[in-house]
């Protein structure tokens, strides 16, 4: 019995030795088969591969951001949105829910998983057979990588061979980490966004490092399908286990993670307020004809632009206020525009170019050309100053005007209250927005003249063919920005200036950078040094009139404000000045108007141009300016407009233009003269050459 049984287990041994031997063989064939297999495959595959070493120094298509003067984001432009991330700079358990959730061995294998890919072969063969596994893939971080940069999405051997192959070499040339960063800052994460900087601004608005343990679980569980996010709970769920299973956190961590809301910014596309989109897309048109596409769509610029937030909020919410106020209950919707600038250097603080960015991107600040009615008056007032002839107390005859012919047809100018006040102050004809004195002060100095004025001002194009009566009325197109630079020049001493939307922009590196239309900003790089001064002021050029000119043309419409048609502007404590405008019927209606150190623009009509209706003028403009400057001069003391040397305030009488102290009654107000002018002689006194004090500028009609 004994021997029987050894005889058995010397049999069982010396089948298994001849086992062993056999399955020592094929495995040894099987290496062989496989080391040949894979020798053919790099053979046929590993020639002409592109060049992985340049991601050595990886610089991916990065998006241009716009921000606004405070420093906050207001938007970006990209083709891509990404933001790219050093290894250093990203949260370690972000790190490790992507090796959880992706690939397990990513810091022990060498480019390919071996036993990633048995373990999936196997679940495919099982869900073949009809087992309870799910069809799975066995692509490691590094070979994503490889695929990503260099490969299609074909689903073939030998795209697959390639992907391996590169993968293996990656792995030879650079670190793990360069690779876990060539990746997360690839990896395409739903929503246009490419890599977790740019997937943790669009679906949480922070930065990765301040994403919590859930948003990082959730960001990791984006690859497998970046654009289904349904089941976000659950696939974020799933990637949190995956991390406690790997020991990357402990199950107290998953569970809290589980129950924290994941609040995901599904309005991220809306990422910016309507308020700002007009100005964003202006600042998009100039970029983009500057520098072009390219540089702007994946060149990861900073633009900082001048944009100013509180200011943009409160514009826009007063000119939506008009246009919610008069568009009740009509068919129509009321349009408009409102633009603000700062007077000495043309920056834009706040734009908004019509009622909805998202129903029509037409920008009406900066795009409709419109009739400016009587908000031209101020430049052909000026240009009569400018002459010697006239004071702001010369007296203008506001008589009817018969037989008056212009392009060959009779003309018979009135006034919006279709009243005649007789001789009238230049001052009130201004502030009251008389059209017929007005009338026979352009008949004076030559039509000519008056519309040069607005032409050097920038407010009409220089390109005009037809002079006529009616482009010192108004009757000449431009736009809101154009109107509200012809007016910031009262105020800055003359001088002007470009609509200016963006004060630098740096590349990717910090770097000033210039455009092809502008110079190099290179002195914006100096270093501060102690005690270095701010660059001295450099004006455009020589000054477009003189101070003292434009100082009575700005007292006037301060009166314009204060007493005259623009009383709806007056901001409390506060000193204004500003002018409205009306276009024939009440098509349009304007009001431009100023602080010292603020300029702002204000337009309502409909795109296509009809009347508004009853009730409608330019004090709905005048109301927007106001509600406007209420905010944004609510924290800043009054500053009253300087006056220039060399004139002399008198006190006169503002109906009669007569020195207070020989006509005190009625309104008193103080009156800029320059040297040499002096308030108007008392009613029938003579003048020094003999003349009566009644000679008015009349004309002979």
């Amino acid at each position: 019995m004994y021997t029987f049984r050894v005889k058995k287990f010397g049999a069982f041994l010396s089948f298994l030795k001849k086992s062993t031997i056999l399955l020592l063989r094929g495995a040894f064939w099987a290496a062989v088969v496989l080391v040949i297999l894979a020798t053919a495959l790099v053979v046929k595959y590993g020639r002409d591969l592109p060049d992985y070493k340049k991601l050595a120094a990886y610089s991916p298509p990065v998006a241009t951001r716009l921000y606004a003067a405070d420093g906050s984001l207001l938007i970006e432009y990209a083709e891509e949105r990404r933001v790219f991330i050093e290894f250093e700079d990203m949260p370690p358990q972000l790190v490790n829910a992507f090796v959880a959730a992706e690939d397990k061995n990513f810091w022990r294998h060498a480019g390919i998983d071996v036993f990633g890919i048995a373990r999936a072969a196997t679940n495919n063969l099982i869900k073949i057979l009809g087992g309870p596994t799910r069809f799975s893939g066995a692509s490691t971080v590094t070979q994503q990588v490889a695929k990503n940069f260099f490969l299609s999405s074909d689903r073939t051997i030998a795209r697959k061979a390639k992907e391996a192959i590169l993968a293996l070499r990656l792995e030879r040339a650079f670190s793990k980490q360069h690779i876990m960063t060539l990746y997360l800052n690839q990896i395409f994460l739903g929503a246009r966004a490419y890599g977790v900087g740019s997937a943790s601004l669009m679906y949480f608005n922070k930065p990765v490092a301040e994403l919590s343990l859930s948003q990082m679980a959730f960001l990791a569980s984006l690859p497998k399908a970046p654009n289904n996010r349904d089941r976000a709970v659950e696939r974020r769920n799933y990637v949190l286990r995956r991390m406690m299973d790997e020991g990357f956190i402990t199950k107290q961590q998953m569970t809290e993670a589980m129950s924290d809301p994941l609040n995901i910014n599904r309005g991220f596309m809306a990422q910016m307020e309507d308020d700002f989109q007009y100005f964003a897309e202006d600042v998009r048109r100039e970029l983009l004809n500057k520098i072009g596409r390219e540089m702007l769509y994946n060149d990861g610029l900073y633009v900082k632009t001048t944009i100013v937030p509180e200011l943009q909020r409160a514009a826009a919410a007063a000119l939506k206020s008009a246009i919610d106020t008069y568009s009740q209950g009509r068919e129509e919707r009321l349009q408009g525009a409102i633009i603000v600038v700062n007077p000495h250097t043309g920056r834009v603080l706040a734009m908004s170019g019509g009622d909805s960015f998202a129903e029509s991107s037409f920008n009406r600040a900066t795009q409709a050309m419109r009739q400016v009615g009587s908000t031209i008056k101020p430049f052909v007032y000026l240009a009569a100053l400018e002459t010697g002839n006239y004071t702001p107390q010369t007296l203008l005859m506001d008589a009817p005007i018969v037989g008056w012919r212009e392009d060959e047809k009779l003309w018979k100018p009135e006034n919006y209250d279709r009243k005649f006040l007789g001789n009238v102050p230049f001052r009130l004809s201004l502030e009251t927005s008389r059209n017929v004195p007005t009338v026979r002060l352009v008949d004076d100095i030559g039509v000519r003249r008056a519309v040069a004025t607005a032409q050097r001002f920038g407010v009409y194009d220089n390109n005009m063919r037809h002079m006529n009566l009616s482009l010192a009325l108004g009757s000449g197109e431009t736009t809101l920005a154009k109107l509200a630079l012809g007016y910031a020049a009262f105020i800055n001493g003359g001088y002007r200036h470009d609509l200016k939307l963006v004060d630098y922009v740096q590349d990717r590196h910090g770097k000033i950078i210039g455009t092809r239309n502008q110079e190099s900003a290179g002195d914006m790089s100096m270093e501060w040094t102690p005690g270095m001064l701010p660059p001295e002021r450099v004006e455009p050029g020589e000054a477009l009139a003189d101070p003292q000119s434009l100082y009575q043309i700005v007292s006037i419409l301060q009166g314009a404000v204060e007493m005259g048609t623009g009383r709806q502007a007056r901001v409390p404590g506060r000193t204004i000045a500003g002018k409205t405008g009306t276009t024939n019927e009440v098509r349009d209606v304007w009001f431009v108007g100023f602080s010292k150190d603020l300029v702002a623009g204000v337009y309502l009509g409909y795109d296509n141009p009809h009347p508004l209706g009853p009730g409608a003028g330019s004090y709905m403009a005048a109301k927007v300016f106001g509600d406007f400057m209420k905010v944004a001069l609510q924290n800043e003391s009054n500053r009253p407009f300087p006056i220039p040397d060399g004139l002399e305030l008198i006190r006169v009488n503002r109906a009669t233009g007569i020195a207070a102290s020989q006509d005190p009654e009625g309104t008193i107000i103080l009156e800029a003269f320059k040297p040499g002018q002096k308030p108007n002689p008392p009613r029938g006194a003579p003048n020094e050459d003999g003349a009566s004090g009644e000679t008015v500028v009349g004309g002979v009609f």
